[in-house]
Formats: C-alpha cells, structure tokens, sequence
C-alpha cells in the first residue's frame, strides 16, 4: 500500500458536521484503492465543541497523530482579549508548533508517498508547505473554500497571511485541489502562470453508508410534522454569506397578504450558530410561529431529520459564487425537494440545475423568494416538485470523489517515480 499524509484541522471528535465529512471518507475509503492514510490532526482541547458522535467511523487500523494546539481566543486570551499575532493565519496557529515536529516524525518512520492538507484552517496549509519543503515529499493542497477574497479576511495583516500561504500553495504544492469549477477558474485567473495541469476538481459529496439504515427508518417514521410543511436548513446561517433577511421579510409578506395560512408552513434551522442575531431578526419580523431555531444534534439524527423534511433549504449569497455548500450533495442523496436561495449565475445554482432541481430564487431578493416559495409549496403539495435525478445522485457520491483523489496520487507517485530515476 501507498501512503499518504492527511493533514486536517477538522477530525473527530471534533463537534461539526460537515466539516470534518472530506477528510473522514477519504481517510476511510483510500484503501480501496491502495493508498494507507495517515491522520496529522489537531488535539482536541483545540476544539470549540467535542462529539464521539463519529468515533467510530475512524477505522481502527488508521494512525492517528494529534499534535500540540491551543485556540488563541480560549487558551491565550486574558479578560476576553488576545493579541492579534496569535490569531495569524487563524486562531489555531500554534498548531505548526507541535504539527511540524509531529509530521516530521511520522514522515521519517512511515514514509508516505504523498501529503495532502485541507483549508479551511489556513494553518493546515502552512503545515503542509513547512512538511513539504523539509522532506521534498509531493503535496497536494486542498482548498475547500477560496482562500484571500475581496474584503476576507477583514484584517488587513490577516488578508496578507492568507495571500502568503496561498501563494506558497500555488507555487509549491504538486497540485491544488477544489471543490467547485468556479474556485479553479478564479485561482487559473489568478495564477495565470501555474500550468493547469496543477489544478483540478474534486467536489464534496455524500456517504452512502450513513444513508443505507436511514432510508428505512425515514419511511417508518414519516414526516417531522403531519399536517405541516416542514422546510428545513441544516447548518450555519452565516449573517453575510447566508443573510436570511429577505427570506424573513417575504415570509411575512406572504403571511401578512395571505400567501401563507397559518400553521402551513414551519422553517427549521438546524444548528444556525448564529442564534442570537437570528433571534432579534425572527422577532423583528413577528414570525416566531413560523420560523424555529433548532440546536445541534449528531450527525446521523441530522441526516435522518433531512430524510424526514417535507422539504430542504438551501441558502448561498452571491458573494459565494465560487462556493457549494457541502451539505447540498447530503441534501441529493435525501431525495427530497429542494428550494435554493441563491444567485442563479453562481456554482451552486449550476449544480442544482445539473440535478435536475430548478426552484431557485436570488437571496437577496424577498420579492422572488416570495413567489418561488409559494410556487413550491403548491409544487410539492400536487406532488409535481423536481426531486433530484437518480443518475446524477449516484455519480456524486464520497466513494467516486476518493477515487478521483484516488486517481491524482497514482499519477504524483507515478511522476515522483520517474523523477527519481
């Protein structure tokens, strides 16, 4: 078996769902296809939230190294505060101090064909780049977000350290990786000098396995609420890139011009993080009886309540044009219908198109999300709503996407092969 080195911020226990779902399915199902993975994660006192949630899904033959980290907002901050050094690239920098030595260690007793890191956490590329550089092993950098954007990160200081590891990316990994084809087209325009042959796609996807005991469960169990269409959003509202206001005020419209009846229809958002400002917004528009803020629950019961919805949410502004939400690809494999708010033009709305979903409205726009909620609600209610095409569901699945990852580290391993001789 080949080997490769994972770098990644977000492993279990680590309490986020669909962050740590990449990297989980890779380091689970490489072996397939002949490469051994070897974990070079953070230490979960580094961890905001901790779950044994997905333990388990951690195969037991899998090495698992868990180096030195604090978070510098917990662990380096004195009456709430913390110089902002601390926090460059991100809150979690110290963990280069304890990943390098660590990742120098298992390079010189494992002897891995290749390494791999994963943004974000801007501080996994940083380790990656160190790694490869003292060892000269091929590192594939993968972006799952794009990393220095206009106006991100709003510090300046921190912009130019995310530009910086970017750069040493770009010009020193054997490949960068992303997750949707507009990221690549932005960093080809951006690095016009780095061959395309450096840059490829492999996007998210979903876990079979999770699904196969919840397809039966979910039918057994029936709908979240008889008599009442549940929408759902599963995960981070964030207030810029997910802003639901215009959501909220065309709800109210809706209501208040008896587009909507009452107790039609309930909204759940399920783990929003941002509950505080979402609270004030719910009250401002009186939609209390409509609009419900739900907590954070394991992984699977959140894929199961998915399965259950009378319908799935998905929210994108067009400031994340170049960006899917990975919980889009656990959303086809639901086969439930799907509303996105998003800008048509963007890679989300391409994707949804792809899959034969087309009840699409602009975020930004309460006047279309108006009429496009309603369409749906009675699209779904005469049972004529577009459900995602079987086909394309089964072509996105996390197995496909590891054998395409699968397939990137045979062709670096091959070239390092010829390279060395």
């Amino acid at each position: 078996m080949k080997r490769v080195l994972m770098i990644a911020f977000h492993f279990p226990p680590f309490a986020v769902s669909s962050g740590i779902q990449r990297t989980l399915c890779f380091a689970r199902q490489l072996p397939q296809f002949g490469w051994d993975p070897l974990i070079l994660t953070a230490h979960p006192r580094a961890y905001e939230r901790v779950s044994r949630d997905q333990i388990s899904d951690v195969a037991s033959n899998t090495i698992v190294e868990r180096a030195f980290a604090l978070d510098s907002s917990r662990h380096l901050a004195i009456m709430g505060h913390y110089a902002a050094f601390s926090a460059r690239p991100d809150r979690w920098v110290t963990w280069w101090l304890g990943a390098v030595p660590k990742g120098l260690a298992m390079i010189r007793k494992y002897h891995p064909d290749a390494l791999w890191s994963t943004y974000p956490i801007a501080t996994a590329h940083k380790i990656g780049h160190t790694l490869q550089r003292l060892s000269g092993v091929p590192w594939i950098a993968d972006f799952r977000d794009p990393m220095a954007q206009d106006g991100y990160p709003a510090d300046p200081k921190t912009w130019q350290s995310f530009k910086e590891i970017e750069e040493a990316a770009l010009r020193s990994a054997a490949c960068c990786v992303f997750v949707t084809p507009g990221a690549a087209r932005t960093y080809q325009e951006r690095y016009p000098d780095v061959p395309r042959s450096r840059l490829a796609v492999i996007e998210n996807g979903y876990d079979d396995e999770n699904f196969i005991e919840l397809d039966r469960s979910a039918v057994v169990e029936g709908p979240l609420l008889p008599g009442t269409f549940t929408l759902l959003h599963s995960g981070v509202v964030y207030p810029s890139e997910r802003d639901p206001t215009q959501l909220l005020q065309a709800l109210r419209h809706m209501f208040d011009e008896g587009g909507l009846k009452p107790g039609e229809l309930r909204v759940r958002l399920r783990a929003p993080v941002h509950e505080t400002l979402l609270a004030k917004l719910i009250d401002y528009y009186r939609l209390a009886d409509i609009v419900e803020l739900a907590p954070p629950i394991p992984y699977r019961q959140a894929l199961q309540e998915m399965m259950r919805a009378d319908g799935l949410l998905v929210l994108q502004a067009t400031n994340c044009n170049d960006q899917i939400p990975a919980k889009v690809y656990e959303y086809f494999r639901c086969r439930r219908p799907i509303i996105a708010l998003t800008d048509p033009a963007g890679d989300t709305a391409s994707l949804l198109r792809k899959a034969g979903i087309h009840n699409i409205a602009r975020l930004d726009s309460a006047e279309e999300i108006a009429f496009e909620l309603r369409r749906f609600l009675d699209q779904v209610r005469r049972g004529e709503a577009a459900m995602p095409e079987d086909a394309f569901v089964m072509g996105a699945s996390r197995l496909i996407r590891t054998r395409e990852l699968a397939g990137l580290l045979d062709r670096l391993a091959a070239q390092e092969h010829i390279d060395r001789r």
